[in-house]
């Protein structure tokens, strides 16, 4: 019976104690859950941010030329290769000029034959004119006389000038190279019969390129002649920074777009002609505020910031609901939600809570 007491008696002790060590851990564990979160902060600036808009560009020579015959006829030779270094007048193809040679030919002996009928009434008409200062002939002959002297005049002119354009139309047998540049892609062989609508290959000058643009003609009333201009890489690397130089006064009915062109500096080797890069066009710069692109936290299709607030005498995160404009490096511009001198945390974000105590530990 006395061990059945001392039994009972030491379980009411320990309920006792363990009672009385509840009741004095619970302060400890609300203070711990109160305690604030060290987290960074980074102090929000305004900063100088383009407005702009990405487009896609033609990098496009300003002397470009496709190369086509002026004659018909089969290819015999071709002398140089795509990718070729050229220079102004320097041979590229060969047409086969058998035909226009025959026709040179035939008409020097035409000539031949006008000018000794020529040579015949020049003396024809000397013996006339003396006949007639004698008395022997009437004037009615020696008129008749001179006429037939100056039409075999006219027919041997005739022949030498016909002469002369067959000659020169022999020379477009020859395709040279209109100026110095590189040669394209050559789509003809020796031996095939080309006309004037054959196209035998581009010569390019790689130089003094221009960037062609089409504007969405919504931006019509934005489009004005300076507007910088960046073109990038596929890295999104500046390549050059241009301005428009040219503004189309029509709309592309078919693009629905206005043509704007950019000129684009010599000598850089990662542009060719005909080539298709970013244009980046910067309608405004304006002064908005810019935080670090991992303070942001995205919820249900929206961002959001924490940003350091006192409440109530407490340090807490706030969190506020953000519009970004665009990307900045490494940076967001934010046109809507900040404003400068705002404290943005850039730590923890994704254990933070609206309300929730922090410690800023600065930037």
């Amino acid at each position: 019976m006395k061990y059945i007491r001392f039994f009972v008696l030491m379980g009411a002790v320990s309920g006792v104690l363990l009672v009385g060590c509840r009741q004095s851990a619970a302060p400890a564990v609300n203070a711990a859950a109160m305690q604030a979160m060290p987290v960074a902060t980074e102090t929000v600036a305004l900063q100088p941010v383009a407005s702009s808009s990405d487009y896609v560009a033609t990098i496009k020579s300003r002397r470009s030329v496709t190369v086509m015959p002026q004659v018909d006829g089969n290819l015999t030779s071709i002398l140089v290769r795509s990718g070729d270094h050229v220079k102004a007048g320097q041979l590229l193809m060969t047409i086969d000029p058998a035909k226009q040679d025959a026709l040179v030919n035939a008409q020097i002996a035409t000539e031949r034959q006008k000018k000794a009928l020529f040579d015949y009434n020049t003396i024809e008409i000397e013996r006339e004119r003396k006949l007639f200062a004698d008395g022997v002939v009437s004037r009615d002959a020696l008129d008749q006389a001179e006429q037939l002297y100056q039409n075999t005049n006219a027919d041997w002119q005739s022949a030498i000038a016909t002469r002369k354009s067959l000659e020169e139309q022999l020379a477009y047998y020859r395709i040279r190279a209109p100026f110095d540049g590189v040669v394209g892609d050559i789509p003809v062989h020796v031996g095939d019969y080309v006309t004037t609508s054959s196209a035998l290959t581009t010569v390019d000058e790689n130089r003094d390129f221009e960037a062609y643009i089409y504007i969405p003609t919504e931006r019509s009333a934005d489009v004005r002649m300076g507007l910088p201009v960046e073109l990038l890489d596929t890295d999104g690397s500046v390549i050059e920074r241009t301005a428009i130089d040219f503004l189309s006064p029509q709309v592309d009915s078919n693009l629905q777009g206005i043509l704007v062109k950019a000129p684009v500096s010599p000598g850089d080797q990662r542009l060719r002609s005909a080539q298709l890069v970013r244009a980046r066009v910067v309608w405004n710069t304006r002064p908005l505020p810019t935080i670090p692109i991992l303070s942001v936290v995205r919820q249900g299709g929206q961002s959001f910031v924490f940003v350091v607030a006192t409440e109530g005498g407490r340090t807490v995160a706030h969190q506020v609901s953000i519009t970004i404009d665009q990307t900045v490096g490494n940076s967001y511009a934010v046109s809507a939600g900040l404003k400068a001198g705002d404290r943005v945390i850039t730590s923890r974000t994704q254990f933070l809570a609206d309300q929730m105590p922090v410690m800023p530990l600065g930037a």
